[in-house]
C-alpha cells in the first residue's frame, strides 16, 4: 500500500518537474516558479494525508478484516471436518449393518424379500399420463418459448454436495443499488488482502528460489582449492561461520576459530559433518570473536570430573581426540563444549595436549598445563591426570572446609545485626513517648545513649547503608588493584591469633603440595617457582617465591629464602633443608603437605567450635543491652509511682 502511495506521489510530482523545467527556460518569469512551489506543497500534504490515513485507519482495518476472514475460514473448515466425520461414522454403521444382514442371509436366518412398490394416490393417478403443456395455458407457453434462453453459468457450491446453476443475467437483474455498493466496498477492502496474498506468494517463491540457489552455492563450496586461497593460513586464528549437516541429519550453523578455511573443512569432515558453507568477514570476526569459549575458566569440580574421566578413557585404550569428543557430549555447558572442540581442533592439527590446553587462555590452571607437558615427555599422561585429580580434590575439600566453617558464624552475625537494627528502629522508638514525660535526670545516661542511637538510625538508615556499600566497594576495588594495600591487609590478617594460623597452614599446605607434584613430574625448579607464584594470591608468599628465584639465580639453596621467616613454619623449613641434603625434596614436600593439611583441618574445626558460642554470646549481648536500656527506666518510674502512693 505504501508503494502505491509513493507511486501516486511521483505521479503528482511529475507536473512539478515539468513546471520547473519550463521555469529554467523562462528565468525572468517568476510565475512558473510560484506554480511549482505551490504544487509541491500540495503534493506533500496529499502524501502525508494518505500516509497517515493508511497507517492510522487503513492498516488496523486490514488486519481486523484479515483476522475475521481467517476466523470464518477456520469455522468453515471445522464444519466440513465435523460433517466428514459424521458421514464416515454413518457410512461405517451402514456397512456394518449391511455386513450383518448379508451374514444372516448367508446362514439362512433371514430371507430377503423383494421391495414393494408404493401405491399412487388419487391425485397422482389423475395426473398420470397428462403432459405439462395441458396444464399451463397455451398462450403463456408460446410467449415463454419465444424469449431468448440466457446462458447458464455454474455457481460455486453452497455446501459440499450442493451445486447451483444461475444465469448471469438473472443475477445482475436481481442485484439492487445497495448490493452493488456493498460489492464495490468489499472489492476495495479486498485490494490490500489480495495484494498481501500476492506479496506473500512472491516472497515464498523468492525464498524457495533463494534456498535452491543457496543449496547449489553451498554444495559448490565443498570443492575447496587444496593449494590456493582456501589453504592459506593466517598469522592468528580467524573466526569462520559454517553451515553443515551433522550425522543425525540436522542442518546446523556455528562458528569456529581456525587458521584457514581448509582446516575448518577438514575438522568438520573428521567429525562426520557434511559441509555446505564456510565463510568469514569483518562482521563475523567482530561479533563472534569470543564464541569459542577461550578464557572461560573451568570450575574446580568440573575440572576434577574432566581429569578423572579423561584418565579413565585413555587407560581403556580410547584415543585422546575421541576421548575429548566423548567429554564434549557429557558436558552441558556451551562454553565447555566450545572449548573442548577447540582443543580437538588443535589436536587434529598436530599440537600436543598441553599446547591445546595452553591455547585456551586462562581456562586451565598453569600447574595442570605444566604437569601434562612433563608427562607427555615421559609417556605417563594418565598417571599425571590422576595425580592432578587428587590434587584438585584435596584443594576443593580444603576450600569447602573453610566455607563451611565460616558459613554459620557469618549467618548468625548477620542475624544479630539485623535484629539489632530492627529493635533500634522499630521497638525503641515506641518507648520514647513513654519516657518523654519523665524528667531527663531520672533517665539513665545509658538509656539516653540508646535512644539517641535509635533516633539516628531511624533518620539516616538508608544513608548509612549506602555509605557502607560504597565503602565496601572501594575497599574491595583497592584490595584487588593496589598491591601495597593488599599486602598490608594480608599481613594484619595473618597476625590475628587464631585466623592467622589457619591462613599460614593453608598457604604452606598448597605450596608444599604443588611443589611436590611439580618436582615428582620432572618440572624444572624455575618453572615450578613461576607456577607457584601464579597459584597463590598471598603477596607475602609471592615475595618469598621471588626471593627463592633470585637465590637460585645466584647459586644459593632453595631453603635460604624461607629461613627465619615469620610466615613459614620452622618444621617446614627443616624438611626443605633435609630434602635438599638427601636429594628427596619431592618426598619431603609431600610429607610437609600431609602434615599441614591435617593441621589446617584441625584448626578450622577448633575455630568453628569456638566461633559458634562466641557469636551466640555476641547476639545475646547486643539484644540484652538494648532490652536493659528499655527496662531500667521502668524501675525508676515504678519507684516514683510507689513514692507518690506512700505520700
Amino acid at each position: 500500500m505504501t508503494f502505491l502511495i509513493d507511486i501516486i506521489l511521483s505521479i503528482l510530482l511529475l507536473p512539478v518537474t515539468i513546471v520547473q523545467g519550463v521555469g529554467k527556460i523562462f528565468k525572468k518569469n517568476k510565475f512558473f516558479a510560484q506554480i511549482a512551489k505551490g504544487w509541491t506543497w500540495i503534493c506533500i500534504k496529499v502524501y502525508h494525508f494518505f500516509h497517515y490515513v493508511f497507517v492510522c485507519f487503513g492498516l488496523p482495518f486490514i488486519l481486523i478484516a484479515k483476522f475475521y476472514q481467517k476466523l470464518l475460514d477456520y469455522q468453515l473448515q471445522s464444519q466440513i471436518r465435523r460433517q466428514e466425520q459424521i458421514n464416515a461414522r454413518e457410512k461405517k454403521k451402514s456397512e456394518k449393518r449391511a455386513k450383518k444382514r448379508a451374514e444372516k442371509i448367508a446362514k439362512g436366518e433371514l430371507v430377503e424379500q423383494p421391495k414393494k412398490k408404493r401405491e399412487l394416490t388419487e391425485e397422482e393417478k389423475k395426473l398420470q399420463g397428462v403432459h405439462l403443456s395441458d396444464i399451463l395455458k397455451p398462450e403463456k407457453v408460446e410467449e415463454d418459448s419465444k424469449k431468448p434462453v440466457p446462458p447458464v453459468v455454474k455457481k460455486e457450491a453452497t455446501s459440499q454436495d450442493d451445486f447451483l446453476y444461475v444465469s448471469d443475467e438473472y443475477e445482475n437483474q436481481k442485484k439492487t443499488v445497495g448490493d452493488r455498493i456493498s460489492d464495490g466496498i468489499e472489492a476495495i477492502v479486498n485490494i490490500p488482502k489480495n495484494g498481501i496474498n500476492k506479496l506473500k506468494k512472491s516472497i515464498e517463491e523468492s525464498k524457495a528460489k533463494a534456498e535452491k540457489n543457496k543449496k547449489d552455492v553451498n554444495r559448490q563450496a565443498l570443492m575447496l582449492d587444496l593449494e590456493g586461497a582456501d589453504a592459506e593460513k593466517e598469522e592468528k586464528k580467524v573466526m569462520w561461520e559454517y553451515i553443515c549437516r551433522n550425522p543425525e541429519g540436522k542442518t546446523i550453523k556455528g562458528y569456529f576459530a581456525a587458521y584457514s578455511r581448509l582446516e575448518v573443512h577438514s575438522f568438520l569432515m573428521s567429525e562426520g559433518m557434511v559441509v555446505y558453507s564456510i565463510r568469514t568477514n569483518k562482521w563475523i570476526q567482530t561479533m563472534y570473536s569470543s564464541v569459542n569459549g577461550n578464557g572461560a575458566k573451568i570450575k574446580r569440580k568440573d575440572l576434577i570430573f574432566f581429569l578423572t574421566q579423561l584418565s579413565t578413557y585413555i587407560k581403556s585404550g580410547i584415543p585422546l581426540v575421541e576421548s575429548m569428543n566423548i567429554l564434549t557430549r557429557q558436558f552441558k555447558n556451551k562454553n565447555y563444549q566450545r572449548m573442548f572442540r577447540s582443543m580437538m581442533y588443535d589436536l587434529t592439527m598436530g599440537d600436543s595436549f598441553s599446547k591445546a590446553m595452553e591455547n585456551q587462555g586462562n581456562s586451565f590452571p598453569a600447574i595442570l598445563i605444566n604437569m601434562v607437558k612433563s608427562s607427555e615427555l615421559t609417556g605417563e599422561l594418565p598417571e599425571a591426570l590422576d595425580d592432578m585429580a587428587d590434587y584438585f580434590t584435596q584443594a576443593e575439600a580444603a576450600h569447602k572446609e573453610m566455607v563451611s566453617a565460616m558459613t554459620y558464624p557469618c549467618i548468625v552475625f548477620l542475624m544479630a545485626i539485623g535484629v539489632s537494627i530492627f529493635m533500634m528502629v522499630y521497638i525503641v522508638p515506641q518507648f520514647v513517648d513513654i519516657y518523654s514525660s519523665m524528667d531527663a535526670s531520672q533517665i539513665p545516661k545509658f538509656t539516653l545513649m540508646v535512644m539517641a542511637a535509635s533516633n539516628f538510625l531511624k533518620a539516616y538508615l538508608i544513608q548509612i547503608i549506602i555509605v557502607l556499600v560504597i565503602i565496601i566497594i572501594i575497599i574491595v576495588y583497592c584490595y584487588k588493584n593496589i598491591k601495597i594495600l593488599r599486602t598490608f591487609m594480608q599481613w594484619i590478617a595473618m597476625h590475628i591469633p587464631v585466623l592467622g594460623n589457619i591462613m599460614i597452614y593453608n598457604e604452606v599446605n598448597m605450596f608444599s603440595k604443588t611443589f611436590s607434584s611439580l618436582l615428582s613430574h620432572n618440572v624444572f625448579i624455575t618453572d615450578s617457582m613461576n607456577i607457584l607464584k601464579k597459584i597463590t594470591n598471598n603477596e607475602i608468599y609471592k615475595m618469598m617465591i621471588f626471593d627463592t628465584v633470585n637465590n637460585l639465580a645466584s647459586g644459593e639453596k632453595i631453603s635460604a629464602a624461607f629461613k627465619d621467616h615469620w610466615a613459614f613454619p620452622i618444621p617446614a623449613y627443616e624438611m626443605i633443608v633435609t630434602g635438599e641434603k638427601t636429594g628427596q625434596l619431592a618426598e619431603m614436600m609431600a610429607k610437609v603437605s600431609a602434615y599441614y593439611q591435617d593441621e589446617h583441618k584441625n584448626s578450622v574445626a577448633r575455630v568453628k567450635s569456638l566461633m559458634e558460642p562466641l557469636i551466640i554470646v555476641f547476639l545475646t549481648a547486643i539484644v540484652g543491652v538494648i532490652v536493659l536500656a528499655i527496662v531500667i527506666p521502668m524501675f525508676s518510674m515504678y519507684q516514683t509511682v510507689q513514692d507518690m502512693g506512700g505520700m
